[in-house]
């Protein structure tokens, strides 16, 4: 059996790391790249970043000696790749095989496409076709609408698209998705723990890995992801810029509660 994975997943507006909440409203936190520094010597497993800026202006801000400004996207995955030493998946503003081309080539291991994938569905096997399926990880971002129904969004979470999630789960499976990257809006920013209900109605529905997010505010609420939602791996992004050493400290919870999860290594501590 596969070990489970623990998965930090930091979102960028505009070239800066920001906190989100519920998809809009975004906090500025600072800068990726110090970020991404941190999380290398906590030992995640993987790490993910999700652009979720509305136009293609990108900057830093910070003009210093080590880090310069950067006004791309792919100048900031390239910087981040060479810092980071986990696995690497870059989402977001993915339109076309030529934007997947580009961002692995500077550096990612995975990308993760959305938006694209609901207007043209045709995109993940040819995506997957190109690159191979363990590439492509779909995401699918949730929200229970007016009927107090789940829904799948898109658009950064702005654009209700009449699909329900399982539904959805199935199809991009069956066009060579690799993973599902599963987001909730309702849950995201709010550290009142994952929707396990919609988890596990989408694990159920699929025999590809699923990606849990939204909603962490403690680290036992990984467990339950696991344990109650059946997640291959958990994700969060708030708990992982505001905790500090909370990589190591939830994988910690992870395996007292019984986890099966890959081992930390870092230099400062002993090894579990």
């Amino acid at each position: 059996m596969l070990k489970k994975r623990l998965i930090p997943c930091l979102f960028l507006k505009n070239g800066r790391l920001v906190r989100s909440e519920k998809f809009s409203y975004h906090q500025v936190l600072g800068n990726p790249i110090t970020q991404v520094e941190r999380i290398n010597s906590w030992s995640a497993d993987e790490l993910i970043y999700i652009d979720i800026s509305d136009d293609q202006h990108h900057d830093l801000q910070r003009d210093d000696h080590k880090i310069k400004s950067m006004d791309s996207i792919y100048q900031i995955i390239e910087t981040v790749s060479k810092t980071c030493f986990i696995p690497l998946t870059f989402g977001g503003n993915i339109k076309n095989i030529a934007d997947i081309r580009e961002r692995l080539k500077r550096g990612a291991d995975k990308v993760i496409i959305n938006t694209a994938v609901f207007e043209n569905p045709d995109f993940i096997t040819k995506a997957s076709k190109a690159f191979g399926r363990q590439c492509i990880v779909v995401g699918i971002d949730v929200k229970i609408n007016e009927k107090k129904e789940y829904e799948v969004y898109v658009s950064h979470g702005k654009k209700p698209t009449g699909l329900d999630p399982v539904f959805f789960a199935e199809e991009v499976e069956k066009r060579g998705a690799g993973e599902i990257f599963l987001n909730s809006i309702d849950r995201d920013g709010s550290a009142n723990g994952y929707d396990i209900k919609l988890i596990k109605m989408v694990v159920k529905a699929v025999s590809i890995p699923v990606i849990a997010c939204g909603g962490v505010g403690e680290f036992s609420h990984f467990v339950d992801g696991i344990k109650e939602g059946g997640a291959s791996a958990v994700s969060a992004g708030n708990i992982f810029n505001f905790t500090e050493n909370s990589v190591i400290e939830a994988k910690k919870t992870l395996k007292n509660a019984g986890i099966d999860i890959r081992p930390i290594i870092n230099l400062s501590i002993k090894n579990i």
